[in-house]
């Protein structure tokens, strides 16, 4: 069986399932990876497994390396790069007078691409604006619309119920959510109460859905019409009358 490792690249995302390449990890080690973005840093969250080769869909990238001080020292200076970079784009954009929305940036550990994640109402011409980017920090530029739930959990907050958000902490992907939950659990249709920081309804309206739906299912609960707790009643009289008139006798 193929032996694995899970690693995490940001704490709000999703981990990946990555080949050790030979090499023995422990949780909490930092490591350096090929993504579809380019070379990151990313962190050890499943040490060394041996997992079914019908659970991998595809063949597995090997970690490139266990990350050194240099690895981790460069991933702290690109951090005011990537601050850098937010300012300047947002300088652009105001200038440029462009309908978007900066949300973050990202630069790859070897400094050979820039991501730029924005929203915005529909599609943008952003052809200039990454010109100056080009120009500006000399690398490649790749902008990334990105949907107002993805805002959320990059920008972080907190929910309504006063904690961090879900998206934020534990939930690593988005699931769909619908009126209908939200109707099954008898929640005042309020966009205010049911909504979250996103604008969209709240992520954990999913979580409680399958209990409201078979709750009375899994109880083994009955459920009586009026008129079936009518004849009860009326059946419990006459058994009453019944015993009553057998003490008599």
């Amino acid at each position: 069986m193929p032996e694995i490792v899970g690693i995490k690249v940001k704490k709000t995302g999703k981990f990946f399932i990555y080949s050790p390449n030979g090499i023995k990890f422990n949780k909490g080690d930092k490591v350096v990876i090929e993504t579809d973005r380019g070379l990151e840093l990313g962190e050890i969250i499943i040490p060394n497994r041996e997992a079914d080769q019908s659970q991998i869909e595809e063949e597995l990238k090997p970690v490139v390396r266990k990350a050194t001080e240099e690895d981790i020292k460069t991933k702290e200076e690109l951090k005011a790069l990537e601050d850098e970079a937010y300012e300047f784009c947002k300088e652009r954009i105001k200038a440029r007078e462009m309908d978007m929305k900066l949300i973050k940036v990202d630069f790859t550990l070897d400094k050979s691409k820039a991501i730029f994640y924005f929203t915005a109402d529909g599609r943008v011409d952003f052809r200039k604006l990454v010109r100056d980017l080009a120009h500006r920090f000399r690398l490649r530029i790749e902008m990334r619309q990105i949907g107002v739930r993805d805002e959320a959990k990059m920008v972080g907050g907190l929910g309504i119920c006063g904690r961090e958000l879900c998206c934020t902490t534990f939930l690593h992907n988005f699931y769909p959510v619908s009126i209908k939950q939200a109707k099954n659990q008898h929640l005042i249709l309020n966009p205010g109460k049911i909504s979250g920081v996103c604008g969209r309804l709240m992520c954990c309206i999913n979580f409680e859905d399958d209990d409201y739906l078979y709750e009375l299912e899994e109880k083994q609960s009955t459920l009586y019409t009026k008129e079936q707790l009518k004849e009860f009643e009326q059946e419990s009289k006459k058994l009453l009358e019944q015993e009553s008139n057998n003490d008599e006798q």
